[in-house]
């Protein structure tokens, strides 16, 4: 894709206004009120003009991880954002569970990610297993449930995208 047909993308994909947003932590010790994830992505959601319109808080089970993506698939959100459960201890089931499901993947996500937290953790960021992909027509994400690895993957990666992917998976 040359860059004038991107920029083209991008001012379509503007016109589609605010785009709603679902958030998922993965985790087995956050709550609602200790989810600093789910703050911080409400807040800059919101902040960029689009809305959220779903927030769920999972255990690390890939049953939950499948059911409540299926759940959100059926609901308004074109965006569904997962943090949490990517790396690779015996309780990190996201990845594998999305990985199942993902009709289309997004390998550039996760080799962005990698190289971008390459830079903040070094070598480390090779555990991250960080992905993206398309299911039933929403664009998915799935960051590690780290502070600084969801700050990262939204404002590197997602929030200058957001529209436009919303728009690719439905034109």
């Amino acid at each position: 894709m040359n860059h004038g047909s991107s920029a083209q993308h991008k001012s379509t994909a503007a016109r589609l206004g605010p785009i709603p947003v679902a958030i998922v932590t993965v985790s087995d010790s956050r709550t609602p009120d200790t989810d600093e994830n789910a703050a911080y992505l409400r807040e800059q959601i919101t902040a960029a003009g689009h809305h959220v319109v779903a927030y769920r808080l999972i255990k690390d089970d890939p049953h939950q991880v499948e059911s409540v993506l299926d759940d959100l698939a059926a609901t308004e959100a074109r965006i569904i954002l997962f943090n949490g459960g990517t790396g690779i201890a015996p309780r990190d089931t996201t990845f594998d569970a999305l990985s199942r499901k993902l009709e289309k993947t997004l390998p550039g996500f996760g080799e962005l990610f990698r190289m971008l937290s390459y830079e903040q953790v070094g070598a480390a960021a090779m555990l991250s297993r960080a992905t993206a992909g398309v299911y039933r027509n929403k664009v998915i994400f799935s960051t590690p449930g780290s502070p600084a690895a969801v700050r990262l993957a939204w404002e590197k990666l997602i929030v200058s995208e957001l529209q436009h992917l919303a728009w690719e998976v439905v034109r």
